[in-house]
């Protein structure tokens, strides 16, 4: 039961500093320090979790910052760490802390050494990042405070004021996802940094051209990539479990794509990826060659590697599917590379479609094609469920493209939109090796494409040599 339990949580040491980073708070263990330590669910959001944790075992308000960079311990063991920043007392601690003076601390204060060298860390990182804003500006002290007050002369001239309750969801030196209260409709603000960056000028010319679409931008903040957004009174698609909401969805998707025509250039402009014909074209062999080495790099057995023979012929079934998708003669539209159910917000009336860090301008069923793989996780083999989504879908395409030209594009749609998630993802042309699960996730993304286009020869589609 213990190992169930440990599975299903992990630890993290908070590093919680006063407002003046003058003072940590820690807790004492006999004549010695150590740092408050709190468990949160896995895999979840940590700085939302964390948050809560913290008041609940501490009763301490916080922010979080960052979380420091560690190494291994001597046993190979990971320690966890999150830099947070002291708001307020509100409640009682479960455990005996008491505020200390950074400047009384020494390494013989605590019980594990790292746990200072990681509070050093910390203090270094706030300090430098007042004076070097470039490395992100939500590492320094006194941010938090700072957003407030902006978001405040945001919103007074409204008659609205913010009533103290916030949810921060995301946290990082670049990166914040913060939600606000107010008497009245609830705010958004969230930032972005490297390399999401471009998702600040996107999001902002999107909500400019397509209001019914995205949250409202109130107000941006260009230093620090951020923006303050409306809350939308609607629930995640991936909270319904009717085959109508998704049905919905789709139909919500292609109206949106319609609009996009002739906002090409303007949407590439803002940053989005292009994955027109003549760009995928251009991409397969680099992509492919990139994949070539990552393959000879596989050390396990399992997957097999894929040889030169069949990366070949992975390549020329893209080429031919490309140009199979263009002779349909579906016009490049507004995509979203990551189109997923978390990323769709359902009202009555409408759907709004949200981080759009991953948007490009190229064949609009990519897009569809990754809800309609959602939906088969969300509901298995179920035929009819994508039978009446590609129905909805191209309900709204009429008098621009045919229900058969969608017909005919959803056939190479499987293999395309791996291959345009592959490519217009930028990890693969960094220069240098690629960090190990990178590697990896693009080598079984190939595989994908491979499978894909063994499909497409057995259906007599395509001819793989």
């Amino acid at each position: 039961m213990a190992s169930a339990q440990q599975n299903e949580s992990e630890s993290y040491r908070v590093i919680v500093l006063d407002r003046r980073g003058t003072e940590v708070l820690l807790v004492s263990n006999g004549d010695r320090q150590i740092l408050p330590v709190v468990e949160i669910p896995r895999r979840q959001r940590v700085a939302q979790n964390l948050t809560v944790a913290v008041k609940n075992e501490l009763g301490e308000e916080v922010v979080c910052l960052f979380e420091p960079a560690t190494k291994p311990l001597a046993d190979g063991s990971f320690v966890g760490y999150q830099a947070a920043e002291h708001l307020r007392t509100c409640g009682s601690s479960k455990m005996p802390k008491r505020w200390v003076p950074l400047s009384n601390l020494r390494q013989d204060s605590f019980i594990e050494a790292h746990d200072y060298a990681a509070i050093k860390q910390v203090v270094t990182l706030c300090n430098e990042e007042i004076e070097r804003p470039s490395a992100g500006p939500f590492a320094r002290l006194g941010w938090f405070c700072e957003l407030r007050t902006w978001i405040e002369s945001v919103i007074e001239p409204m008659g609205l004021y913010l009533n103290g309750k916030f949810r921060q969801v995301n946290a990082s030196a670049s990166f914040s996802l913060v939600r606000f209260e107010t008497e009245g409709p609830a705010l958004w603000f969230k930032a972005v940094g490297e390399p999401n960056q471009r998702e600040f000028t996107i999001t902002d010319a999107l909500a400019r051209s397509f209001p019914d679409y995205l949250p409202k931008i109130l107000a941006s903040r260009p230093d620090w990539n951020g923006w303050l957004a409306w809350d939308i009174e609607g629930r995640l698609l991936s909270e319904f479990e009717d085959r109508a909401t998704w049905e919905k969805a789709a139909g919500a998707l292609a109206r949106l794509q319609v609009q996009s025509v002739d906002r090409g250039s303007q949407i590439l402009s803002s940053g989005a990826v292009d994955l027109r014909s003549a760009a995928l074209s251009k991409l397969v062999e680099p992509l492919m060659g990139v994949v070539a080495k990552l393959m000879q790099c596989q050390t396990s057995i399992a997957p097999p590697i894929l040889d030169h023979r069949e990366l070949a012929a992975v390549s020329d079934s893209l080429h031919s599917s490309i140009d199979a998708m263009e002779a349909t003669g579906i016009p490049d539209r507004l995509g979203h590379l990551d189109l997923n159910p978390a990323n769709i917000i359902v009202l009555d009336t409408r759907c709004a479609f949200l981080d759009w860090a991953e948007a490009y301008v190229g064949n609009p069923l990519f897009s569809l094609e990754y809800l309609l793989q959602h939906a088969r996780r969300a509901f298995g083999e179920d035929s009819e469920v994508r039978t009446k989504m590609i129905g909805a879908y191209c309900a709204q395409w009429g008098g621009v493209v045919s229900p058969a030209a969608i017909a005919d594009a959803l056939t190479f749609a499987p293999l395309l939109a791996v291959y345009a998630y592959a490519a217009g993802n930028e990890t693969w042309r960094q220069t240098g090796s690629l960090p190990v699960a990178a590697a990896g996730y693009l080598r079984s993304l190939v595989r994908r494409m491979h499978r894909e286009a063994h499909r497409l020869a057995d259906r007599g589609v395509l001819c793989l040599h």
